[in-house]
């Protein structure tokens, strides 16, 4: 009697597991799955189709002497890395798309914070500043470079007219390359501070107040509050539009397109590739490689933002 007694608890244990443990394949999973097919299913055929297809027909293409428009190519595998990167115009290509993303990234950002700490305050008309300030984004690039470029022309633009009333000649702002990338670089970051500025309001008035009041009670002033308090607040932020802002500047194309045709001092990578595929040259299978060339420099700007620079931002 003992034994039995003794011999079940074993037997009852084995089999209470067994009993307990539910089918891996339910109704209610089954039924998730299939909704999570018919939602995500569409997405993911189109982001294939129209991203990632495109991405290794590009990939297939770098590797291919192929003049736009003709039905034959030849395959050269890297040669047209190779003469890319031995090329005169390279590093001239390189500096001007470093020169052009690092003054756009962080003139806009800057400018963005400096605006957003003007239009947190609480005065009448922020609300029209605002709208204002963020305008000039969401405009068309063609149409916003079609007035600059008449504002910059050193013959009939505003500013020679401006100029010349003041006993002055106006730059050549079209004709020097030099000066093409300085006016590129104005218009692109008046267009795009708002966007910036946006953003960096809603980080502002997401701050914690009682932190806030509890510094300027300790005799923190309005500049000490900002450095040592909303800066590091601020870094989910920062962190945000230093990803979009590099990454937008970086494929930036319309304005450079409609303010300097020819890409006189302004050629970065992405007008690069346009030149040398629809331009004079005609050449697909070497605008291919630049594009190539330009998709490698993003993902590696990005692996490295989110590898090392995600490490300094501080989520509250």
């Amino acid at each position: 009697m003992t034994r039995q007694l003794t011999d079940r608890p074993p037997a009852v244990a084995e089999a209470g597991p067994a009993l307990r443990r539910r089918p891996k394949w339910s109704g209610r999973t089954r039924r998730d799955f299939f909704v999570f097919l018919a939602l995500a299913l569409p997405n993911l055929v189109l982001i294939g189709v129209f991203t990632y297809l495109p991405l290794i027909n590009n990939v297939y293409y770098s590797t291919l002497d192929w003049t736009l428009g003709s039905t034959s190519a030849t395959v050269v595998g890297l040669d047209n890395y190779v003469t890319f990167f031995t090329s005169a115009d390279a590093a001239k290509v390189l500096g001007t798309t470093a020169v052009f993303t690092l003054v756009t990234v962080g003139g806009s950002m800057v400018l963005g914070l400096l605006i957003a700490l003007a239009l947190n305050s609480k005065v009448r008309g922020t609300t029209f500043a605002r709208s204002a300030v963020f305008a000039p984004y969401v405009l068309s690039g063609v149409g916003v470079g079609l007035v600059w470029l008449f504002i910059f022309d050193p013959g009939y633009g505003v500013l020679a007219w401006v100029l010349r009333g003041l006993g002055q000649q106006s730059p050549q702002w079209i004709n020097d390359p030099q000066l093409s990338l300085v006016m590129v670089i104005i218009v692109y970051v008046w267009k795009n501070l708002g966007y910036c500025a946006v953003v960096y309001l809603a980080g502002l008035q997401s701050l914690p107040q009682d932190v806030m009041e509890a510094a300027s009670l300790d005799g923190a002033n309005g500049f000490r509050r900002f450095l040592s308090m909303s800066v590091p607040l601020l870094s989910p932020t920062t962190f945000f539009l230093l990803i979009t802002t590099m990454l937008s500047s970086l494929q930036a194309f319309d304005l450079i397109r409609i303010m300097t045709p020819l890409g006189n001092g302004t050629s970065t990578l992405i007008y690069e590739a346009y030149l040398q595929a629809f331009g004079a040259f005609n050449r697909a299978g070497y605008s291919a490689s630049i594009s190539v060339v330009l998709f490698a420099i993003l993902l590696v700007i990005t692996v490295l933002q989110l590898r090392f620079v995600e490490r300094k931002v501080h989520y509250s």
